[in-house]
């Protein structure tokens, strides 16, 4: 399990991670000067679909030889199943759920003092460099690499230092395999795709283009492999290579499940550092052990001669001290581009359990981004046809409350196990696993997402989740009886209305709302007063559910409100996109006068950082398409 996060006060962790600094600076000057070179190959949007992973389909030659030269691990998962909180994860050595950094995309700072793992690699006189990718949820503590652009490269460094140099391959992203024409080298004919996918031409072209830009991606590696060779380097650089999450397909990529998160691992350790190899390693190896990407900035710092800080939840998996293997990984999802959702995930070797806090909102909800892929248009066509039918039905409907699959005898993850009896005891150890950590690391992801920056406007969403005087255990605990719609809207549910936290009370609408219609308009009179709560999150939520269950008069105040609280100039981005969610639920009861509104709602607002800056003009934009 994740190392338990220190619970001491701000002063102490923060005075902690300086004094981690300036141990890492004072080291350099004792520091052994046959220290190895580090370089990092990653891609991006892709699983184990490789030759040495037993992929017979595969074409990835210069890989597999790594591979036979290296060890491969077998059960590496990414953290989270999107780019930017996975690469956050990997730059901080932390989860991003309790930095506040799980969203696609946001933008947060981490408590002074606090560094990202390449700059403890800089202090102590590594040459590092990254090509080019960056994408991290956290703004950067200061400078991060010596060069970061699409002609960084070790070549570049003073020849007596150590290098640590990334390469991103980006030619396996999603964006890759839907570009038309394509000329096929794999045969779509003969593409393998998976249980939950239609088997129709558009699907196997895309998994076939997929597989095609695999062999692209593996070209490209070797490339970078062949320039270590020709400077002379191989002997002296450790070598990894990973992607750096699942598929881009749907329900692969952005979704917690190993088919999102399990990722490949390969590392190269040559002979003069083999002592820095733990027992699982061993050439052309196939290690078991359960590794994660917030293990990867502690691993590197060892391999390195250096401590990993305090604050850093993953543990090294090589190095001259590793640490023991985690029982479990995790994974979550949160905002995936304009569409709130909340899930987390656990797995060990065998099995993963899926936890969706909001199973009223279906998988597939509609982002603009992921339908322009094929393969996620013409499944939603059949769907919407009735043409198909289970499991290929499943992402286009509302999702159970808890999913268990077994890994080994249903690898696509399409027969939930969650009620079966003979998997009870597997069910009961991995929720327990879950709800732990979600605690130990202080998941701040239960806040709604505005709510997680307004609370942490004098210090880092970080030290808010924090701080004891956050009810963070009363929160989940809301948000876990909320969610499970297999339990009546009890006492406690209503009781949370009240509660003196905005969270909680934040999760006792979401509660109702995942009831549905019968529950909820028997409490409109409870919840009409909340339209007026001060919480701008929980005033969404009331009229989420006034607009969609309350009477006619309530209806129409909902929608107002809504509509107000969609001003993201008046209100900022993450409020906006939660009412626009809402709005877009209950669309077709938009009236000409709310659809005016909707029309003159400000798409830009300079205050929101360019990596947002289109999201509500996507949610305004579909909305209008549905109601044209």
């Amino acid at each position: 399990m994740s190392k338990k996060v220190s619970r001491r006060g701000f002063l102490a962790r923060t005075t902690s991670a300086v004094s981690t600094t300036v141990l890492l600076k004072s080291k350099l000057t004792a520091a052994p000067p046959d220290r190895p070179n580090i370089l990092w190959i990653t891609s991006e949007d892709n699983g184990p679909h490789l030759g040495a992973y037993g992929d017979t389909f595969a074409n990835t030659e210069n890989l597999d030889r790594l591979a036979e030269k290296g060890t491969i691990y077998l059960n590496a998962w990414s953290n989270a199943p999107v780019c930017a909180p996975a690469r956050t994860a990997i730059i901080t050595g932390m989860h991003p759920p309790s930095t506040g950094a799980e969203h696609m995309r946001s933008m947060v700072t981490l408590p002074e003092g606090f560094q990202l793992f390449p700059q403890f690699l800089r202090s102590a006189g590594y040459y590092c460099t990254n090509n080019s990718k960056e994408d991290y949820n956290v703004e950067k503590p200061g400078t991060v690499w010596d060069e970061s652009s699409n002609q960084a490269h070790w070549r570049k460094r003073d020849p007596s230092q150590p290098f640590f140099s990334v390469f991103n391959l980006t030619i396996t992203h999603e964006s890759q395999i839907r570009t038309r024409p394509h000329e096929f080298v794999h045969d779509p004919d003969q593409v393998p795709i998976p249980a939950y996918h239609p088997d129709t031409p558009e699907v196997r072209q895309d998994w076939a283009q997929y597989y095609d830009r695999m062999a692209e991606m593996d070209r490209q590696a070797g490339e970078i492999l062949r320039q270590l060779e020709e400077d002379g380097l191989a002997e002296d650089t450790i070598v990894f290579y990973y992607g750096d999450h699942g598929p881009g397909m749907p329900r692969s990529k952005r979704w917690p499940y190993n088919s999102g998160l399990q990722v490949p691992l390969i590392v190269y350790l040559p002979e003069r550092f083999r002592h820095l190899a733990p027992p699982d390693y061993s050439t052309g190896g196939r290690s078991q052990r359960l590794v994660s990407f917030v293990d990867l900035a502690p691993t590197v710092l060892r391999l390195a001669g250096l401590e990993p800080p305090s604050y850093m939840q993953g543990s090294p998996f090589l190095g001259p001290e590793t640490g023991p293997e985690p029982a479990y990984i995790y994974g979550y999802r949160g905002r995936m581009d304009e569409r709130y959702d909340l899930v987390r995930s656990v797995r060990n070797h065998r099995y993963v359990y899926i936890r969706n806090y909001m199973p009223h909102k279906i998988y597939g909800q509609y982002l603009d981004y992921m339908f322009q892929t094929p393969t996620t248009r013409v499944w939603n066509e059949l769907f919407q046809e009735g043409k198909l039918h289970p499991p290929q039905t499943f992402f286009w409907e509302e999702k159970p409350v808890e999913e268990l699959y077994d890994l080994e005898a249903d690898p696509d993850e399409v027969s939930n196990l969650a009620d079966s009896p003979a998997y009870q005891s597997q069910l009961h150890e991995l929720r327990e696993a879950l709800q732990n950590f979600c605690r130990e690391i202080r998941d701040v992801g239960f806040l709604p997402e505005d709510e997680i920056h307004s609370r942490s406007r004098d210090r880092t969403p970080y030290e808010t989740g924090h701080d004891p005087a956050l009810p963070l255990a009363r929160i989940i605990d809301t948000a876990e009886l909320a969610s499970d719609r297999r339990q009546p809207a009890t006492g406690e549910l209503l009781e949370a209305l009240a509660d003196a936290d905005s969270a909680v009370r934040y999760w006792g609408l979401m509660g109702l709302l995942i009831r549905g219609e019968e529950t909820a308009a028997s409490l409109e009179g409870q919840v009409e007063p909340l339209l007026e709560d001060p919480s701008p999150s929980v005033r969404v939520l009331a009229g989420t559910m006034l607009a969609a269950y309350g009477s006619d008069a309530n209806k129409r105040r909902a929608r107002r409100s809504l509509l107000e609280l969609s001003d993201q100039a008046q209100n900022g981005l993450f409020v906006a996109l939660l009412a626009l969610n809402g709005i877009s639920d209950i669309s077709e009861s938009l009236d000409s006068e709310d659809i005016a509104r909707l029309r003159q709602l400000p798409k830009e607002n300079p205050q929101v950082h360019s990596r947002m800056s289109t999201y509500v003009t996507r949610l305004i934009d579909r909305i209008l398409s549905q109601v044209a």
